[in-house]
């Protein structure tokens, strides 16, 4: 890990961590969770967001005015909004994106959940969902909280990440090992 990413998690981890324990302390973690939902859903539809919390020229008071507008329009709670308020004082915007999977992985841990990250060749239907959480919570032992993406280039198939453990059922992957197995034989 580069020395910029690791400095980026330890200062995001601290955040974090000071922010889920005063959310715990407060009984606010169902609120907690439902705003680290809504900043990441925001960090992932909107570039010009991204592009702002991690821009060095933009000054910090736009910054703050900026992120004060959008915590106010998401709804977020007063915790999470003084807390960007005091990120972006303190020009730690940056970390945003780390903070959030920090938060999200200890709400999960809170929660007794494991995320599955699942990447399919198409949009999958709710009851695909439904039996693939079903199949996973039986060998995780464990409640399962899916990620979906997809991935058209997979032409078929899913590729599942839970924990250490990946599953690549996808036809790309398929035909990259025929293809693999020809080398070997000719």
């Amino acid at each position: 890990m580069s020395e910029p990413a690791s400095i980026s998690l330890s200062i995001a981890g601290r955040y974090a961590q000071a922010l889920f324990e005063l959310a715990k302390e407060d009984g606010g973690l169902k609120a907690l969770e439902a705003d680290t939902e809504a900043l990441g859903d925001a960090l992932k539809i909107s570039p010009e967001f991204v592009a702002m919390i991690a821009s060095p020229v933009i000054p910090r008071d736009e910054q703050a005015a900026a992120v004060q507008a959008i915590a106010a329009k998401m709804g977020v709670s007063a915790l999470v909004a003084n807390t960007l308020a005091l990120m972006a004082a303190k020009h730690r915007l940056f970390v945003l994106p780390q903070l959030v999977a920090d938060l999200k992985s200890r709400i999960a841990v809170e929660k007794g959940e494991v995320t599955a990250e699942v990447t399919s060749a198409a949009p999958l239907s709710a009851a695909q969902v439904k039996d693939l959480i079903a199949t996973l919570k039986a060998s995780a032992g464990k409640d399962i909280k899916l990620n979906t993406s997809v991935d058209e280039s997979l032409i078929g198939g899913l590729i599942v990440k839970l924990g250490s453990t990946m599953i690549d059922t996808s036809v790309k992957a398929k035909l990259a090992a025929l293809q693999n197995a020809m080398k070997e034989v000719g």
